[in-house]
């Protein structure tokens, strides 16, 4: 066998490989051989047939089964001899395939790039931190009582908090414009679950009562068309209600599974709660850091093919979760850039994973995973589940191995402390 290679753009590769007529046609001579005994030809009687003849009938599409399982084998075999690390399916295209001569073919493929990490030392890495406080412990208590307050029909002007049924239809320069418009919407005055500006003009407004108003949407508004534009809107107001909270008493307590109705017990249940929630948070944070400065840090070529294969991975996650309808799909397109940075960054942390040496700790796996069962009702049976899971627990397995490299880096790196307080840093980020 011989063996080529050239270099294409990138990490393109090009191989060239000959295998001699002879090997090709020694084991074309042997399987129709071994076929001899199972033919029947007119003529002749069974396991007699002329090889000869044998070769007329069949030696065609034995040729070709030959011929696509030494390119299989001899490819592998270039492969390995040129230490080449092939990234996707190569691309074969046969040049020559005539009995009785060598059997010439290319295949091309890009190959995995080979990465000299960055020293970590020179990293800057910002690390947020936090700390659960008395106040964050009832602020949110007062949540819990918002989630439970109701609402009662009053017969006065609105005020902060209230909640008011309201219609209204929005336009721009006199045109409706998409989501514009809605009937019997509830809006609670002070929520900022409208664009800004919105909620403050039903302050002071009675039921049945019609007005006007402009407001402007937001520079960063999820829909581009609407970006800065300034938006009339024609409102009525249906109902308006105040907020009637449920007292802090044992009922209230004891309705958050706090059997005694103690309030102390059941701050003490909130700031676990929330002091596991900060941790993760801190975690996922940290983590994002530090990831963004590695691959900054560690600018690599990667593979188109595997820049494909993410997109589709993630064109179809995104598609079935978006209960889209049958034939439709998200454009590929649209995952370029996650693709590009999610592949980056796997060939970059499995380069930190032998570098450092990192395995799986089977007591750091045991402790994500009985986190996770903390949440939930039973968490004995999730520990189980996850245990006698094995493709869950390889998940948990791959998220310690992700927390151990951030470890890493971080032992390594210029580290500053960015204090930050529960609220903000829990607060999500939803669109205006």
């Amino acid at each position: 066998m011989q063996v080529s290679v050239e270099s294409g753009e990138g990490l393109e590769r090009k191989l060239t490989i000959q295998v001699p007529a002879e090997t090709i046609d020694k084991e074309v001579d042997s399987r129709l051989n071994s076929m001899r005994p199972r033919i029947k030809i007119d003529g002749f009687r069974p396991g007699k047939v002329p090889l000869k003849v044998v070769k007329q009938q069949y030696g065609a599409s034995v040729m070709q089964e030959v011929v696509a399982e030494v390119m299989q084998n001899t490819l592998r075999d270039a492969v390995v001899q040129e230490s080449l690390n092939p990234a996707g399916t190569p691309t074969i295209e046969p040049k020559s395939m005539e009995p009785g001569e060598p059997l010439e073919y290319t295949a091309t493929f890009e190959i995995y790039p080979e990465i000299e990490l960055k020293d970590c030392s020179s990293l800057q890495v910002e690390r947020t931190t936090a700390d659960v406080t008395d106040a964050d412990i009832d602020a949110m208590i007062d949540t819990l009582l918002k989630q439970r307050t109701t609402y009662k029909t009053v017969e006065r002007a609105s005020q902060d908090g209230d909640q008011l049924t309201v219609n209204f239809s929005g336009s721009i320069d006199g045109e409706g414009f998409e989501g514009g418009k809605a009937d019997s919407v509830p809006v609670v005055i002070g929520s900022n679950s409208m664009i800004p500006g919105f909620e403050e003009q039903l302050i002071g407004k009675s039921a049945d009562e019609e007005f006007s108003f402009d407001v402007t949407f937001p520079d960063d508004y999820h829909a581009e068309d609407l970006q800065g534009k300034k938006a009339s809107f024609e409102t009525k107001v249906i109902t308006v209600a105040e907020p009637e909270a449920p007292e802090v008493d044992e009922e209230f307590v004891k309705s958050f599974g706090v059997e005694d109705g103690s309030i102390e017990q059941l701050k003490s249940d909130i700031r676990s709660n929330m002091e596991r929630e900060l941790r993760n948070k801190l975690q996922e944070v940290l983590k994002k850091e530090v990831m963004d400065k590695l691959l900054d840090a560690n600018d690599i070529l990667i593979p188109r093919a595997l820049i494909d294969h993410e997109c589709e991975n993630l064109q179809k996650q995104m598609t079935e979760a978006g209960n889209l309808q049958a034939g439709m799909s998200l454009p590929k397109d649209l995952f370029e850039g996650e693709a590009k940075r999610r592949v980056g960054l796997g060939l970059v942390i499995g380069e930190v994973v032998k570098k450092a040496d990192l395995k799986p700790d089977a007591d750091k796996v045991a402790a994500k995973i009985d986190d996770i069962a903390q949440t939930y009702e039973d968490p004995t049976d999730v520990v189980n589940h996850y245990n006698n899971n094995p493709q869950l627990k390889q998940g948990i397995e791959g998220l310690v191995m992700e927390e151990m490299v951030v470890d890493w880096i971080v032992a390594q790196a210029q580290v500053t402390d960015a204090p930050a307080n529960f609220e903000d840093l829990m607060k999500p980020k939803t669109m205006p």
